[in-house]
């Protein structure tokens, strides 16, 4: 009812090669790819569509409390839901007579995503809409996101996080100069299975190498958080620093698996001994938190959820 097509018509900036995507209704549909060009893409979509762009940044009433802003918009879009039922779907009753200056970010963030739905639109894109939320607001948008693909619309999601893009997109792209290619977000059935190879009875000495200019830097496993894939090789993570390696996720998989790290999605293995929470976001999306300084999140592919329920002995 509400799919919506990106073609080289709409993208006349020049930050990148034009290409064809087909938004449809029934799913998110995200696109990853770093501040600079998704600003580009957000002028393209201004300027040659009317596809509203969400950014977080339009017009609250910082003065009027939260439950006045809510009901302002309650009456300027004619939303049929009851106002009360808005404040609980987005988590807002127990700040209803707070005033918006007074809230916090995500507060805030909480009531443009009642704003944005209650405007009822069939199609949208909304800009990192999770970037530094916390958690309760990224629940908050998960659960709005589900409820828009039912109604149906289309939805398209711009992110500058990998994580962020896996979370909320049923599909996936990465957006460079050179073009747009899909990311593969589900890993069992085009993974190749690693060779069974028995564990080796006790820890040798070991180190995994990654390049930093041109320097070879040696990291102790335990010191790594998790492996993310970028362009098909491995990268590093150790509090959201990368370090870039010169081998696959299947052979990096092999190597860390007797040291207590999992391949908890295709583009992502997770040391084990990290992980704090695994955080459930709907029925389908899941993710865990990394016992870190930033406290990183990455994501858990359905398919596994059992398998690392099992790992740590999870009923």
């Amino acid at each position: 009812m509400a799919p919506f097509v990106i073609n080289q018509e709409i993208l006349t900036s020049g930050a990148f090669s034009p290409f064809y995507l087909a938004v449809g209704d029934f799913q998110a549909t995200a696109i990853y790819s770093d501040p600079d060009i998704q600003n580009e893409l957000v002028k393209d979509l201004r300027s040659n569509t009317d596809i509203p762009v969400f950014d977080h940044q339009d017009g609250l009433y910082m003065r009027l409390t939260v439950e006045n802003n809510i009901a302002f918009f309650h009456k300027w879009f004619g939303c049929k839901e009851p106002l009360s039922e808005i404040l609980v779907r987005f988590e807002l009753q127990h700040d209803a007579k707070k005033p918006l200056h007074k809230c916090s970010e995500s507060e805030i963030r909480r009531v443009c995503f009642a704003k944005y739905y209650m405007s009822g639109v069939p199609s949208a894109v909304f800009c990192e809409p999770i970037h530094g939320a916390d958690i309760k607001t990224i629940h908050t948008f998960v659960r709005m996101l589900q409820t828009m693909k039912e109604q149906p619309a289309a939805v398209l999601i711009l992110v500058s996080n990998l994580e962020h893009a896996l979370l909320v997109g049923d599909v996936v792209y990465k957006l460079q100069p050179s073009g747009i290619k899909p990311v593969e977000t589900e890993e069992d059935a085009a993974m190749p299975e690693p060779e069974s190879a028995a564990a080796p009875a006790f820890a040798k000495l070991f180190k995994i190498s990654a390049k930093v200019d041109e320097k070879m830097i040696l990291f102790d496993p335990p010191e790594i958080d998790y492996i993310e894939s970028q362009d098909g090789k491995a990268m590093i993570v150790i509090n959201n620093e990368k370090y870039a390696m010169d081998a696959t996720m299947l052979e990096t998989e092999k190597k860390l698996e007797a040291y207590g790290f999992y391949r908890c999605h295709r583009s992502y293995i997770v040391n084990l001994q990290k992980v704090r929470e695994i955080i459930t976001w709907s029925k389908n999306a899941y993710s865990l938190r990394i016992d870190n300084k930033i406290q990183s999140t990455i994501p858990l592919s359905r398919t596994k959820i059992q398998d690392i329920q099992e790992k740590f002995n999870l009923e």
